[in-house]
């Protein structure tokens, strides 16, 4: 079985998001969306809520599981047997990041990372505008799933 996890804080989860996941799930038995924590972040949305929202979109998706996880992303791999690790990329700063990242988690682990690029319709989306949005109270529900309307 091909299992793959697709890692984030989902803070909250975009069209973005949402657009590589539906893409993921044509390359992949499953796929697992990690929600994790970043001790150097604050969230918006408590953890709870966060796993919601994306319960509530992909209800009807069998090949979906979603689990909370901390710590080290490829500790978290290993503890569900996923092999790959899938991760969109918006623009070249994405890449450079994600590629620091990806060597590294091969190397502690053989783990495999697999890049899709975002459609070109939501690479400009990230959950950092969309809190800046849902902050000053503008009109962020173009840049959400449905299951995110507050």
């Amino acid at each position: 079985m091909r299992r793959a996890l697709f890692p984030g804080s989902f803070d909250p989860i975009t069209k973005g998001h949402e657009d590589i996941i539906l893409r993921g799930l044509t390359l992949f038995d499953e796929l697992v969306i990690g929600v994790g924590s970043n001790t150097e972040k604050n969230y918006m949305f408590p953890t709870k809520k966060r796993i919601n929202f994306i319960k509530k979109l992909f209800v009807n998706e069998k090949k979906i599981i979603v689990n909370k996880y901390n710590g080290l992303t490829v500790d978290f791999c290993k503890s569900i047997n996923a092999s790959y690790i899938l991760r969109g990329l918006r623009n070249p700063a994405d890449f450079e990041f994600e590629k620091a990242i990806a060597h590294t988690n091969r190397k502690l682990s053989g783990i495999e990372t697999i890049f899709l690029l975002t459609s070109a319709k939501t690479s400009y989306i990230s959950s950092g505008i969309v809190r800046e949005i849902i902050i000053n109270k503008g009109d962020y529900k173009s840049l959400v799933p449905s299951s995110v309307r507050l």
